[in-house]
């Protein structure tokens, strides 16, 4: 995906994401934003000594701190799970049908 020109990589993002303490499991999609531009959203399921602790702008604030300008998610989401291949891997295609459902319900 791409933000203001930078190409960014969501296996790149989640991997700096899994450093905050918070997170359980995250997945990282490009969104078009209300301005008409694509954006990054993180959907996470957090640990389970977290819930209710952790809001989103708290994961917006440590990511701005943490990673760079082009790389941290500008909106979040807590989900229960995070959907996954066979394989195990973050289901990045199912997320985004998560997000074009949303969209059309508005």
């Amino acid at each position: 995906m791409k933000y203001k020109g930078h190409s960014v990589y969501p296996a790149e993002v989640e991997d700096l994401l899994y450093n905050y303490e918070p997170i359980q499991e995250c997945g990282v999609i490009g969104i078009i934003d209300e301005n008409g531009e694509e954006n990054i959203k993180v959907y996470i399921t957090l640990k389970k000594e977290f819930k209710g602790k952790v809001s989103e702008q708290n994961v917006i604030d440590w990511a701005k701190a943490n990673m760079g300008f082009e790389k941290y998610p500008r909106y979040v989401e807590f989900i229960d799970d995070v959907p996954k291949t066979t394989v195990g891997k973050v289901y990045h295609l199912e997320l985004r049908r998560l997000e074009q459902e949303k969209e059309e319900k508005l």
